[in-house]
């Protein structure tokens, strides 16, 4: 990796004494707790394949060698590289970090977010979105939601950007696009930053673009539960401002420079350049490991057929219920919005269905059917009005929210189910809003 190391390890190569850059390794025993986690099981059959496995494995580390990093590796080079290509950016543009929320702090101490700023931000997302605004004081305006995707209302934005608006941060909530031109226009006209929260939006397209691609910058989750993962935990920071490709991949580790020596040792600690004047010290380790970075690389490489089946649970989904009286299912994109089904969103329409979906969620609990709608409006948090969030006055301004979320939707599993699970789950919601409208 050479001088393009953005953080600190010893790994001397090969000399006569050398410092490796892995303290301990793992051993056959170590290794075999892992496919024992990632492969659990029971029965007499999968215990003699595990011994089976564990006698291979002890042969194998007889004659192996173990790696030399487990961090920071090639291997995070290599799926950085991957995820360029698969976005269609320049290459250089991703930088893999620990999770979406050091992603999304990257955009922000870009723009030099601090107190009294204003970020514009929709009313219903994850904490993760409005966390670093929140920590240091800026003021978060809330942007009111579109009644049918649930995402950013563009017109909204435009009634609420002023002259101290740093960054407008739209959330592909579900992985249904945001309509993005509308607002990429308000920011280019005003000198705005967009920061993209695509978390759930990693492989969706709006106008042929991927989501993620289209603002300054775009923040992806691979956390667990998302449509594909690195063992867990990551995320990745994608930068459309090329002077700040190199000055984030130095923030991912404290800012540690290699291009930069003071005397008598390694490396620089400098500060990491932003928009115009913004300098500052980084202050997260945000670093990545080779076994995350190889999850990764591993289910990118079948990606596009994840998209697929969960397109295909979403189509069964809305072919069974989009002529249910009272039922608006999830939309399915078009030529301009390709969405990634991450969630699978559910309304009624309360004149209609004979109920809000208060009622619906209680029905379709009681048949089993698990539905949690996305996200709690962040201005009813103890976290956001403690820090001066005016919950009434959020409400009141934001009043198409304060109707979908507590009476229209929720969000439905999409993935995982078998065919059956499906046709029940299709099944119990028509019954359910048969009874609503019977009143029962």
């Amino acid at each position: 990796m050479g001088n393009e190391t953005s953080d600190f390890r010893y790994n001397t190569g090969d000399t006569k004494v050398p410092w490796a850059a892995v303290g301990e390794n793992y051993n056959a025993d170590d290794v075999m707790e892992l496919v024992k986690f990632l492969m659990g099981g029971s029965g007499a059959g999968y215990d003699a394949a595990l011994a089976d496995v564990a006698a291979a494995v002890g042969r194998l580390a007889k004659v192996s060698t173990p790696p030399g990093k487990l961090s920071m590796g090639d291997k995070v080079a290599e799926v950085e590289r991957a995820i360029d290509r698969y976005l269609g950016v320049e290459e250089g543009s991703s930088l893999f970090v620990t999770n979406c929320t050091a992603a999304l702090e990257m955009g922000y101490r870009y723009a030099g977010i601090g107190p009294g700023d204003e970020v514009i931000v929709p009313t219903n997302t994850f904490i993760a979105t409005v966390a670093y605004p929140l920590s240091v004081g800026a003021k978060l305006v809330f942007a009111d939601v579109d009644p049918r995707t649930v995402n950013m209302d563009p017109a909204d934005v435009a009634r609420k950007v002023t002259d101290k608006t740093k960054i407008i941060v739209p959330v592909h909530i579900g992985g249904y696009p945001v309509d993005m031109d509308p607002i990429m226009e308000i920011a280019k006209a005003r000198d705005i930053v967009v920061m993209e929260d695509a978390a759930h939006g990693f492989g969706g397209e709006y106008k042929g673009r991927k989501l993620g691609t289209i603002g300054h910058f775009g923040c992806f989750s691979f956390h667990e539960v998302k449509n594909c993962t690195s063992f867990g935990e990551g995320g990745v920071l994608v930068s459309n401002v090329p002077e700040y490709r190199a000055e984030a991949r130095r923030a991912r580790f404290l800012g540690v420079d290699f291009t930069s020596k003071i005397k008598n040792w390694l490396y620089n600690i400098s500060l990491i350049k932003g928009k115009g004047d913004v300098a500052y010290q980084a202050c997260n380790n945000a670093s990545v490991t080779e076994i995350q970075a190889l999850g990764l690389i591993q289910q990118l490489k079948r990606y596009d057929a994840i998209i697929a089946e969960r397109r295909r649970e979403a189509t069964y989904m809305t072919e069974r219920l989009k002529d249910v009286p009272g039922i608006m299912p999830q939309l399915l994109g078009d030529a301009d919005h390709k969405p990634t089904f991450h969630l699978y969103q559910l309304q009624v329409d309360p004149a209609v269905a004979g109920g809000d979906v208060q009622t619906l969620k209680a029905k379709l609990e009681g048949k089993g059917v698990t539905n949690i709608p996305h996200f709690g409006p962040i201005y009813r948090f103890a976290a956001a009005i403690g820090k001066g969030v005016d919950e009434a006055a959020i409400a009141a301004s934001c009043p198409v929210t304060e109707d979908v979320f507590d009476r229209r939707y929720t969000h439905l599993p999409i993935y995982g189910l078998t065919d059956e699970q499906l046709k029940y789950m299709a099944d119990a919601i028509v019954e359910s809003v048969d009874e609503m409208r019977a009143g029962r």
